[in-house]
């Protein structure tokens, strides 16, 4: 029996004699059983009916699956000061983004926003070569499959480097993280959000949820306190959880009119 992946959200679970009965993940109000019930996969099975998507969107490599599976969410490929990181994790890995990767000069560690990208971020790490994966504590209940090479951090923030910093938003998850990039990749410097940010369709706005898929909108005070960290951090663009649903240019100006358009419609 190889590690099931569950088909709705994408998430690779234990080794067991058989599937689970369920995925934790997806009967949890933020996510959803789909429609047809509870279906597993493999890894194996998601090798012959897919590809892998290597992409430049905005000086960034992404990597997402092709055609669309589970939540669509792209992994990326961020060269920085403090290590090249795998940021996010899709549910698929091959030849073809190893040897992309490789030839950038490798992976340093793997870092993820929130549980809902979990997905297959042990046999990414496993196939890089056991890399670190750096997840938040306040979401260890979630982690679906354990390994050693998963490190939890603790805190608001923290610096990975002078140009890096790991920042707990929170809201969507208890431990959503976002990535501040000072510098890069362009001169400006970006936010990497996951979910705790969402890019919307007009790629002018932002949206802040503690379900997507269901439409639950996060609690007042969690945006209130992620409007709040985010403050001292300077950032011209984000990246989306999906290939192009970026904010490139001008972007802290267009999350901060968010914020307030978003608190303005609770207030009405």
């Amino acid at each position: 029996m190889s590690f099931p992946i569950c088909a709705t959200c994408g998430t690779q679970f234990e080794l067991h004699e058989s599937a689970p009965s369920s995925c934790p993940i997806c009967e949890d109000e933020r996510q959803y059983v789909g429609w047809q019930g509870q279906t597993w996969t493999t890894h194996s099975k998601l090798a012959s009916q897919y590809q892998l998507r290597l992409e430049d969107d905005a000086g960034v490599l992404s990597i997402a699956l092709t055609p669309d599976f589970a939540i669509n969410q792209r992994a990326m490929f961020l060269p920085t000061d403090a290590g090249n990181i795998l940021w996010e994790c899709v549910s698929l890995v091959n030849d073809q983004a190893l040897q992309a990767l490789k030839a950038l000069g490798g992976v340093d560690k793997i870092i993820i926003s929130h549980p809902h990208f979990y997905s297959a971020m042990v046999e990414w790490s496993d196939a890089l070569g056991g890399v670190p994966i750096l997840l938040h504590q306040a979401d260890k209940q979630w982690v679906p499959r354990s390994a050693k090479q998963i490190q939890f951090w603790s805190g608001d923030e923290y610096a990975l480097s002078d140009r890096v910093t790991l920042l707990r938003c929170g809201g969507h998850f208890p431990g959503s993280t976002a990535l501040h990039w000072r510098d890069g990749p362009r001169p400006g410097g970006a936010l990497f959000p996951g979910d705790a940010i969402q890019v919307v369709m007009d790629r002018r706005h932002a949206t802040f949820m503690y379900s997507y898929p269901n439409y639950i909108p996060m609690k007042r005070s969690d945006i209130l306190r992620m409007q709040a960290l985010l403050e001292k951090y300077p950032f011209d663009d984000v990246f989306g959880f999906t290939h192009q649903r970026n904010i490139i240019g001008d972007a802290k100006n267009a999350v901060n009119l968010s914020f307030e358009r978003f608190l303005k419609m609770q207030d009405s």
